[in-house]
């Protein structure tokens, strides 16, 4: 395995981790996009968006399916692992450099908004926060500073001898993703005054669906929320995984029926959640969610995507795309959804289009992040079409008024 581009942790065979002596934590993308002045961190009176989910760091590397067989991992599967079986897979790649990231579903849908709207194109630039756990280890170090260098500010503080949660992500030369998620203090987010605080001070809060995973970050989420509608916030949710919808069932229904005012999921999540069946179609699990969630955003692989409101679903085809790397295309359509909404666009097929566009963008290189300058061209093309957007939506009914 090669060298990784960027900044780069060691990684031993005990699953301990330290920063490598030069300072690596600048990528290419990071220059480019906050110049030579650091990052742009800000306390604003109110944030655009603030995302509470799990801050778990990616270790990222390529194997052969031998390596699966000898772990006996299961290809393309999302497993929980111990810090004993961490060490076990650590140590079965000893001797390699992972290529290392701020990882997670929620933060790449953070990062890809602050990159959307880190120029005052359409709008004024937007606050992108996130809140989490994460431990006072290197790795929490190396988190932190990586989201803020990329124009979204970590608020929460450092659990004092916590440790940060880690995702190892296996790739198989059919391009197949293997993930053992480390949790670590990740799932664990204690709600206190400082999250009360800016919960209060948002306009769209988003949950990610993750820390469903633990009780008493259950508790946290209910509180948030509710904080997060006194505020006059708009609440949305991010499905996340079907096998933790089907875990945390109830949970789920819990927060989605009772404060979520938008819905992120894939098809399988959406019928998930409708708890319907495999032959169902996804154009029904949207249209049948719409009745509990004001907006409900479904998207479908190469089959394109589906925006769902009052028990209607609009249909967004996808943009021509040759694939390279599928993974984070969903956060990556979110944060279309997201940058719409504040940009004042009530349009679906509008807002639609510019997700799928998005998403497409990320599919057609390696990696999860929307890049800067891609960042930037969509946002600017958006903003030539933005004014005729919000004077169609008052006609017809692909709107979202009711958001």
């Amino acid at each position: 395995m090669g060298k990784p581009n960027g900044g780069f942790f060691w990684v031993s065979s005990s699953g301990s981790s330290s920063c490598s002596e030069r300072d690596e934590f600048d990528s290419e993308e990071e220059k480019a996009e906050n110049g030579e002045h650091g990052s742009f961190c800000v306390s604003p009176d109110r944030w655009d968006v603030l995302g509470l989910g799990q801050a778990m760091v990616d270790f990222s590397g390529v194997v052969d399916d031998e390596f699966l067989g000898r772990l006996g991992l299961d290809k393309g599967t999302r497993t929980i692992v111990n810090h004993e079986e961490r060490g076990k897979v650590l140590q079965a790649m000893d001797g390699c450099n992972y290529k290392a990231a701020a990882g997670g579903s929620l933060s790449n849908s953070l990062v890809a908004l602050a990159r959307l709207g880190c120029k005052p194109i359409g709008g004024p630039a937007l606050n992108v926060a996130m809140a989490g756990s994460v431990g006072s280890d290197p790795l929490g170090g190396f988190y932190r500073t990586k989201l803020q260098r990329a124009n979204v500010n970590f608020l929460s503080e450092p659990i004092k001898d916590g440790t940060t949660g880690t995702v190892i992500v296996v790739t198989t030369p059919d391009a197949q993703r293997t993930m053992l998620a480390y949790q670590g203090t990740s799932s664990t987010v204690n709600y206190d005054s400082c999250l009360a605080d800016v919960v209060s001070k948002t306009n769209i809060f988003v949950v990610e669906g993750y820390l469903f995973e633990l009780p008493d970050t259950i508790r946290t989420i209910r509180k948030a929320c509710e904080e997060a509608c006194r505020g006059g916030a708009l609440v949305a949710v991010t499905a996340s995984d079907v096998s933790c919808i089907e875990r945390h069932y109830d949970d789920f229904w819990e927060i989605v029926g009772s404060y979520a005012d938008i819905l992120f999921a894939n098809s399988d999540e959406a019928r998930a959640l409708c708890n319907f069946s495999s032959e169902e179609s996804t154009i029904s699990a949207t249209r049948y969610l719409s009745h509990f969630v004001s907006l409900v955003s479904v998207t479908d692989g190469h089959r394109g995507s589906y925006i769902g409101v009052k028990g209607e679903a609009v249909y967004i085809p996808p943009p021509p795309c040759v694939p390279v790397d599928t993974c984070g295309a969903g956060d990556a359509y979110a944060s279309g959804i997201l940058y719409g909404i504040l940009r004042g666009v009530s349009d679906l097929k509008a807002m639609g289009t510019l997700a799928a566009r998005i998403a497409a963008t990320v599919v057609g290189q390696q990696g999860t992040r929307l890049r800067v300058q891609d960042a930037f061209d969509l946002a600017e093309s958006f903003a030539f079409d933005l004014e005729s957007y919000i004077v169609r939506s008052d006609v017809g009914s692909d709107h979202i008024s009711s958001v």
